[in-house]
Parts: C-alpha cells; sequence; structure tokens
C-alpha cells in the first residue's frame, strides 16, 4: 500500500525518512478554520481534515496528516505572522512550561485512526537579546510556538516532560503502531516480517 505524508513540513519529512519509511509527500490543501473545542480535539480534526484533502485523490493509499500547535495559559500558540511576533511569542514563553498537543489521522480505504500526543517544555528565562537574535536567524517563523526544539531554540529549554518528536510535529512511536495496524513498516523491518 502506498504510503503518503500530506505535510509540506521539512520536519515532518525528515522524521519519516529517519526511520526509513518509503513515503511520498504531498501538501494538503485542507480548510484548517474550525471551531476551537479542546486543543487535543482540535489538533485531531485538523490532522484528520489533512489527510482526507489528500486521501480524496488517492484511493487505496494510506495517508497520514498532522498538526501541532502549543498550549500556553489556555491560548493556542500557531506560528508567528511576522518576526515581531515571534518576538511577543517567545516572551510569553520564557520562564513558563506550556503543552505541545499533535494530532495524527491515518486514513486508508478500510477507515481511519486518530489520535493525539501531549507533551510538556519548560524554558528558561529568555533575555530578550537572545529572542531577538534568535527571530532575526529566521528559523523560528514556520513553527508552532515560534521555535524548533531540534534547532538552536534547544538552548532555551530547560526541561522536556514527553516525546521529543511530539514537539517536531510527529509522535513516532504512536505512529509506528498506527501504522503497523494497517501493515505499513520501516524499509529495515519490512523485510522480517514477509
Amino acid at each position: 500500500m502506498e504510503l503518503i505524508l500530506a505535510s509540506q513540513s521539512p520536519r515532518r519529512r525528515e522524521l519519516f525518512s529517519l526511520v526509513g519509511l518509503d513515503y511520498t509527500a504531498i501538501t494538503s490543501d485542507a480548510d484548517e478554520n474550525i471551531p476551537f473545542t479542546e486543543p487535543g480535539d482540535f489538533v485531531e480534526q485538523l490532522a484528520l481534515r489533512k489527510a482526507g484533502a489528500v486521501k480524496k485523490d488517492k484511493p487505496g493509499a494510506c495517508v497520514v496528516g498532522a498538526d501541532t500547535i502549543v498550549w500556553l495559559d489556555g491560548e493556542i500558540i500557531g506560528k508567528p505572522r511576522d518576526p515581531e511576533d515571534a518576538v511577543s511569542i517567545l516572551k510569553k514563553l520564557s520562564g513558563k512550561t506550556h503543552t505541545v498537543y499533535t494530532g495524527v489521522a491515518v486514513l486508508t480505504d478500510q477507515g481511519c485512526d486518530v489520535c493525539h500526543d501531549t507533551t510538556e517544555v519548560t524554558m528558561e528565562d529568555i533575555p530578550e537579546a537572545d529572542i531577538r537574535a534568535y527571530v532575526a536567524s529566521g528559523e523560528p517563523l514556520d513553527k508552532a510556538g515560534a521555535y524548533g526544539i531540534q534547532g538552536p531554540a534547544a538552548v532555551f529549554v530547560k526541561r522536556v516532560e514527553g516525546c521529543c518528536f511530539t514537539i517536531i510535529g510527529m509522535p513516532m512511536h504512536k505512529l509506528y503502531h498506527m501504522l503497523a495496524k494497517v501493515g505499513i513498516y520501516p524499509d529495515w523491518q519490512r523485510a522480517a516480517r514477509t
């Protein structure tokens, strides 16, 4: 069965390649404007919507969709609109613990499997000069919460409780079991299962 990642995220693509999944990436054109319920349900619905937008044109395929948000003090923090918004977001996160939610949906012709994972991230108190220098690098502008834990912003993270891959945008342990249910395994494991 063909595996498709419904995402333009280079980080999700890198994770799929890192574990040896044979896949094709197709950017989803799903409408992401949905009413907010609660964070876990919200990311699951967005992941399902992204996967569904690609699946409709790919009968026979297994399509994976995902969505990630940062949750702090009852507020969703998505991708920054511009550099000043990124500075503002990082000031909010500075010295606090926030929760990263990533929803995952796996769609096949037989049905769908949807879940989410959460990870707590505690940031140190970040001096404004460091925030501005990081934002000036351009690195945080396409990331929920205006930072990437796998890049330079790692130096701002004091503690992580949960799956680091959830922060990057794909809880790989959960995805692995979801794909195994439909008979899809990484290349290194496939030979042992045939």
